[in-house]
C-alpha cells in the first residue's frame, strides 16, 4: 500500500483507552486520518457516535476497540443503525468469534460489511506495530487494508487474512491460549530456579536464554525486564486474571475433539492463583490424614487443626 493511498484513508475509531489511543497515534503517524470517539471527553475528537459517523467520508470505515461482550455488542448494533450500504465495521477487540457471526448477519441486512480483527501487541504496539489477524470478505478486507498496513509491524509477517467472518478472532483466541501455556512454563521454571539453592543468579539465567536457545521469545524478554526491575517479584501479587480467551480456546478444543492439555492446565493454574486457600487441597490433606495418619497443617484463618477433630 503506497503512502498516497494511506493518506487518503479516513478511519473512525471507537475506544481510545491504552490500546485504542496508541493505535490512533500510530495511524496518524503513518498518514491515516483518524476521528476518534470515547466516552471520556478529554481524549475524544467528537461528542457522539452520530458526530463520528457524520465526520467520515463514504465508504465509511469504523473500527470498534472497546471491551468484549455487552459493550461491543451495543456499539456494533448502534453503528448498524447509523451506517449505510457499502460501509464497513471492524471489531478489533477480543470478542468471541460466535458474536462476529451474529454481527455480520445483522450488518449484511443493510449491506454493511463486517470485519473481525484480532490485535496483538499491547502497549508496545505503538512503537513496534501490531500483529493483526483479520476475518471477513475479500472486498471488505480490501477497503480496510490501508489501516492494516499502517498498524502492522515492518516486514513480511504481522498480518493475515485468516478466513471468513470470525476467523480473525478465532485465530487470536488460539494465539492467547498458546500465550497462556508459554507464560505458565516460564513461571514454573522461574519458581524452580528460585527454590533451588544451587542457582544464585536467576535473572541472569533467564537473560542467558534470550540468545541462541530454542526457548527465546518476546515473553522471555518481558520476564527478564520484570526481574531486572524486581528480582524477587515482591511488588507483584501472585494473582493472574484471565481475559476469557483461554477458556474459549479450551472449549473450542473440546468441541473439535482436539487434545489441549497444556493450554487447559495453564488456564486452571490461573484459577489456583485466586485462592487464598485451596478447598481441593484442603480435601486432599484431610484424606491423607484419614487414611494414613499424615500430619496436616492448621487452617490459617482459624488456627484450627483438622486433625484435632
Amino acid at each position: 500500500m503506497t503512502p498516497t493511498s494511506r493518506r487518503a484513508m479516513h478511519l473512525g475509531l471507537i475506544g481510545l483507552g491504552k490500546m485504542g489511543g496508541n493505535m490512533r497515534t500510530r495511524l496518524r503517524k503513518h498518514g491515516v486520518t483518524v476521528t476518534g470517539y470515547d466516552r471520556n471527553p478529554e481524549v475524544s475528537d467528537v461528542d457522539s457516535l452520530e458526530d463520528l459517523v457524520d465526520a467520515l467520508p463514504s465508504p465509511k470505515v469504523v473500527w470498534v476497540m472497546v471491551p468484549a461482550g455487552d459493550v461491543t455488542r451495543s456499539t456494533v448494533e448502534a453503528l448498524i443503525d447509523l451506517l449505510s450500504e457499502g460501509d464497513v465495521i471492524v471489531d478489533g477487540g477480543n470478542s468471541r468469534w460466535t458474536d462476529d457471526e451474529k454481527h455480520a448477519e445483522l450488518a449484511a441486512r443493510k449491506g454493511i460489511g463486517y470485519v473481525d480483527c484480532g490485535v496483538s501487541g499491547g502497549v508496545w504496539g505503538l512503537e513496534n506495530g501490531y500483529a493483526l489477524m483479520a476475518g471477513g470478505r475479500e472486498d471488505d478486507i480490501a477497503i480496510v487494508q490501508p489501516v492494516f498496513d499502517a498498524l502492522r509491524p515492518e516486514g513480511e509477517s504481522g498480518f493475515v487474512h485468516a478466513g471468513g467472518v470470525g476467523a480473525g478472532h478465532f485465530s487470536k483466541m488460539v494465539h492467547n491460549g498458546i500465550e497462556y501455556a508459554m507464560m505458565q512454563a516460564y513461571a514454573e521454571g522461574y519458581e524452580l530456579l528460585e527454590k533451588a539453592e544451587l542457582v544464585h543468579n536467576v535473572t541472569e539465567v533467564f537473560d542467558s536464554w534470550r540468545e541462541g536457545t530454542v526457548v527465546r521469545s518476546w515473553l522471555l524478554d518481558l520476564l527478564v525486564n520484570a526481574l531486572e526491575e524486581d528480582p524477587s517479584l515482591s511488588k507483584v501479587r501472585g494473582y493472574a486474571e484471565d481475559s476469557g480467551e483461554g477458556r474459549w480456546t479450551v472449549e473450542a478444543a473440546i468441541d473439535h475433539a482436539v487434545p489441549a492439555p497444556t493450554i487447559a492446565a495453564s488456564l486452571f493454574a490461573r484459577f489456583v492463583s485466586r485462592q487464598d486457600e485451596s478447598p481441593a487441597m484442603q480435601a486432599v490433606a484431610a484424606m491423607r490424614q484419614q487414611f494414613g495418619g499424615h500430619a496436616v497443617q492448621a487452617a490459617k484463618e482459624t488456627g484450627h487443626d483438622p486433625a484435632d477433630a
